[in-house]
C-alpha cells in the first residue's frame, strides 16, 4: 500500500483499515468460498482494500463473490463511503484503490504523484450505470421530463406535481395536486457530480451551478446518506423525487423519460452504452488515465446522457510486488467479461464499450512496482 504523508493521515488511514478488517474472516463469503480454497489452484493470496462509489455498490458485491471464489485466498474489502471519501482515502495511503463516479481532479493528480509516485494514479472506467430521476408517485411509472424542468424541480421552483411545466409534457397523465419533495445526497457524491454536470450542460440557464460533488447550498428539499439514503427518503414519502443509480431503483418508484434531441428516452443500460460511446478522453492526461469527458447534449438515437462512468482508481506503482499483483488480477477481471457480466447481473449495468474495455486492460496491465 503507498506510504501515507503524515502522522495525521497515519491515523486517519489506520482507522480506515481497522475498519474494513474488522468485517474479514478466512473465508468471508461462507462455505463457496471454503470449498472454492480446497478445490482452487489458485496461488493469488493477500489483502487488497478499498472504498468509495455507494453506486458501485452492488456491483463490487457481485465483484467480490466472482473474484472471491477464483481466488479464494484473496481477502477484497470494500466500504462504500461515497467517491469523495474513496478518492481522500487513496490519497491518504490508506487503500489500495478507489471506487469514484467522478475521475481525479487536477488537485487530486498532483496529490496523488505524492502517494503513488511520478506516474500518479490511474482513472479507470469500470462500472457504466444510467442515473435514475426517480419518484413516489402511486399509480404513475413514468414521466417526461426535460432538463430544464428536472433542474426546476430540485431548484424547489415548481412545488406541486401538476404544474404546468410538467403537465404539458406529460398530456393525459393524472398529475395529482400534491408537494414535490427533491431529496439530494448529503455526502460528496460522484452521482450528484455527474447528476449536476447533466443538468448544467444540458440546461445552463435553468442550472448555473458549476458541477461539483457537493449539492449546493442553499437550496431546499431534504438530504441522506448514499443511493440508499435518498432511495429510503422517497421510498416513504409521497411526492418525493431523487436522482440515483439505477442499480437501487425498483418497481414501486417511477422514473422520469429525458428529452434527448426531439424524443423521450427512458431509462436504460443500452441507452446508457449509447451515450457512454459518444464520449472522448479528458484531454492533457497521462497515457493510461482513461478520465471520459461524456456529451450530456447528445442527439444520438436512443441514448440516455444522464449516465454515470464509475471508475476504478488504482495507484500507477505500488512498493510491493504483491500488492501489484493483486491490483492487476483484480482490475482485469473488473473490466473482462466475466467482471461486466456479473455487474449486469447484479446491477443493472451496461457493459464497457469494446475498445474502452482493451484501453482498460492495457491501463491496468501498465501498473508497476515503484522504486
Amino acid at each position: 500500500m503507498p506510504k501515507p504523508r503524515s502522522v495525521r493521515t497515519f491515523a486517519w488511514a489506520a482507522a480506515a483499515v481497522l475498519a474494513l478488517s474488522a468485517c474479514g474472516s478466512d473465508y468471508p463469503l461462507g462455505d463457496e468460498q471454503r470449498e472454492a480454497a480446497e478445490n482452487s489452484t489458485s496461488t493469488l493470496s493477500g489483502i487488497l482494500s478499498g472504498s468509495g462509489s455507494s453506486a458501485q455498490g452492488p456491483a463490487m458485491d457481485a465483484w467480490i463473490a466472482g473474484f472471491g471464489v477464483m481466488h479464494p485466498d484473496v481477502q477484497l474489502q470494500y466500504s462504500p463511503d461515497g467517491s469523495g471519501a474513496g478518492r481522500n482515502a487513496l490519497l491518504a495511503g490508506a487503500v489500495d484503490f478507489a471506487g469514484s463516479d467522478a475521475y481525479l481532479q487536477d488537485e487530486e493528480i498532483a496529490e496523488a504523484r505524492e502517494v503513488c509516485g511520478p506516474g500518479g494514479a490511474l482513472d479507470i472506467p469500470a462500472y457504466i450505470s444510467p442515473i435514475a430521476v426517480a419518484f413516489n408517485l402511486p399509480g404513475i411509472e413514468s414521466l417526461n421530463l426535460d432538463a430544464a424542468t428536472i433542474a426546476a424541480i430540485f431548484r424547489g421552483d415548481i412545488e406541486k406535481w401538476n404544474d404546468p411545466a410538467i403537465a404539458g409534457q406529460n398530456p393525459g397523465t393524472a398529475l395529482p395536486d400534491l408537494p414535490v419533495t427533491p431529496v439530494s445526497r448529503a455526502d460528496d457524491s460522484g452521482t450528484t457530480e455527474n447528476f449536476t454536470e447533466y443538468l448544467h450542460e444540458a440546461a445552463p440557464q435553468a442550472w448555473p451551478e458549476r458541477p461539483s460533488g457537493t449539492w449546493p447550498a442553499g437550496l431546499g428539499g431534504e438530504n441522506a446518506q448514499g443511493n440508499s439514503g435518498v432511495v429510503s427518503t422517497v421510498t416513504r414519502t409521497e411526492g418525493a423525487i431523487t436522482y440515483a443509480d439505477d442499480s437501487v431503483i425498483d418497481d414501486s418508484m417511477g422514473t422520469a423519460n429525458l428529452l434527448v434531441g426531439e424524443q423521450y428516452v427512458p431509462i436504460s443500460a443500452d441507452g446508457a452504452s449509447i451515450a457512454v460511446a459518444q464520449a472522448t478522453r479528458v484531454p492533457d492526461r497521462a497515457p493510461h488515465d482513461i478520465a471520459l469527458q461524456l456529451d450530456r447534449t447528445t442527439t444520438a438515437a436512443g441514448a440516455y446522457p444522464l449516465v454515470l462512468v464509475s471508475y476504478q482508481i488504482f495507484c500507477s506503482g505500488y512498493e510491493n510486488p504483491e500488492t501489484v499483483e493483486l491490483v492487476k488480477t483484480f482490475g482485469l477481471y473488473v473490466v473482462g467479461g466475466e467482471g461486466q457480466a456479473a455487474s449486469q447481473d447484479a446491477a443493472k449495468s451496461a457493459p464497457i464499450p469494446g475498445p474502452l474495455a482493451e484501453q482498460a486492460q492495457a491501463a491496468i496491465e501498465s501498473i508497476t512496482v515503484t522504486p
